[in-house]
């Protein structure tokens, strides 16, 4: 007699996607744009005037009716995250393939991204112990300190979403819509408990809920899920996504400045990320057949977070260089968002990309260095991750200071430390060291 299985039906995991040979540039221009876009948006909120009471640095953006619909164009950190979020699931799949671990892959990122951090904070540590003590005032180096840290807390959240992603990628794989949906949830109803109660601190915790969505939404770009769409359907996604985007802002639910949802984040950004992920799974084919600018693609991507960490210290340096020309009479200031300050623009964001290249030229190779002994060890590769965000976090809390900025230095020195075998634990091993 036949045995019937009455055992719960278990549906079988769904087939893995083929891993990518190489790199897709298109996906790396995207990437490299995005750098570009951030290097904008830092070049037009940093201005220097000379007011009665002596040199100022201000947000040339504060206030100023020019700047909400530009951020339309130059908000892309929602798209960074998506784009990282697909370039993290083709390379943890290609490690995979090759024999490596998740352990390997969160050892590398801690390596990937803490390296080029030491030097920008050992430089400000230096910068503002010499600035004070030639009598820089206490005011303009709080200021400026304050417009150096702002960049960190992208690097500190995006540490903690690239620690996340195995086990993210793993969920994927089982259910590849059900990760966005979960996470896109919960980030919609943190803003609704934010509204509800009035307390803004409720919003931080879309630090987690909005960037791992987005990271999720490159999963599927990897995988070809958004694709499998129809084009028109995608378009129609992407005009509906910015539609409700302009619907709730002017309705005055969300500010149409798109940078002012960075803090804390909000569903408006998803929202956005939407419509720029669409566009892009409609533009890829032909991003990838543009390959003039594949030489600064590589370039600037290889430099991704050099790029990013020394951009505002070059922008601080073009400042202190323009109050010194303009106290000698060698440099007027106009007024900001008047005439004269907007004709002065191309030469200044020139001038800052410029020099944020060289500075990348000189401290890049910095960020492709290899790692000798890597840990293989997972629980050492997370204590390393909560180091690194325990340093970038002493400096987003404590303010930009000689003491905070050499304190950081030291919590990441320990945080790569953690990522090594010690020599005492390397074991021999045929063809090698362990």
């Amino acid at each position: 007699m036949a045995v019937t299985d009455l055992s719960p039906h278990r549906p079988s995991p769904l087939p893995a996607p083929p891993v990518a040979a190489h790199r897709d540039p298109g996906i790396d221009l995207v990437r490299a744009l995005c750098v570009g876009a951030v290097m904008l948006v830092h070049g037009l909120q940093v201005a220097v005037t000379l007011g009665d009471a002596g040199p100022v640095l201000e947000y040339a953006t504060r206030g100023a009716d020019w700047y909400p619909p530009l951020t339309w164009l130059l908000q892309v950190m929602p798209l960074f995250f998506v784009v990282s979020g697909f370039a993290g699931a083709i390379g943890l799949r290609r490690l995979r393939a090759r024999g490596g671990s998740s352990a390997d892959f969160l050892t590398a990122r801690v390596h990937r991204l803490l390296v080029p951090a030491l030097a920008p904070l050992a430089v400000l540590a230096l910068a503002l112990t010499a600035l004070d003590s030639l009598g820089v005032p206490e005011g303009l180096l709080a200021e400026a300190g304050l417009r150096w840290r702002e960049p960190l807390w992208f690097l500190a959240v995006f540490l903690g979403v690239q620690a996340l992603l195995p086990a993210l990628l793993r969920l994927h794989g089982r259910a590849p819509w059900a990760g966005l949906l979960v996470l896109a949830g919960g980030a919609v109803l943190v803003d609704v408990l934010r509204a509800r109660t009035e307390i803004d601190a409720v919003g931080y915790a879309n630090l987690g809920f909005v960037w791992l969505a987005l990271q999720q939404a490159g999963f599927l770009l990897a995988d070809g899920h958004l694709e499998r769409l129809s084009r028109r359907g995608r378009m129609l996604g992407a005009i509906g996504a910015v539609a409700l985007l302009a619907a709730v802002m002017l309705g005055g639910v969300w500010s149409p400045d798109l940078i002012a949802h960075l803090n804390p984040p909000t569903t408006a950004l998803l929202v956005l990320g939407a419509a720029q992920t669409m566009v892009l799974s409609l533009l890829r084919p032909r991003l990838a057949l543009v390959p003039r600018v594949s030489a600064v693609t590589g370039f600037v991507t290889s430099r991704t977070m050099t790029f990013y960490l020394w951009n505002l210290s070059v922008l601080l340096l073009l400042a202190g260089g323009a109050l010194l020309m303009a106290g000698q009479g060698l440099l007027g200031l106009p007024e900001v968002s008047t005439a004269q300050w907007w004709a002065t623009r191309p030469l200044w964001l020139a001038a800052s990309i410029a020099l944020t290249a060289a500075a990348a030229w000189v401290a890049g190779p910095l960020e492709r260095l290899r790692m000798p002994r890597p840990t293989r060890s997972s629980v050492r590769a997370v204590q390393a991750i909560g180091l690194g965000i325990l340093a970038l976090g002493l400096v987003l809390a404590a303010g930009a200071k000689a003491l905070s900025a050499m304190g950081a230095v030291v919590l990441l020195l320990l945080a790569l430390h953690r990522v090594r075998v010690p020599r005492a634990l390397l074991v021999p091993v045929a063809g090698g060291v362990r």
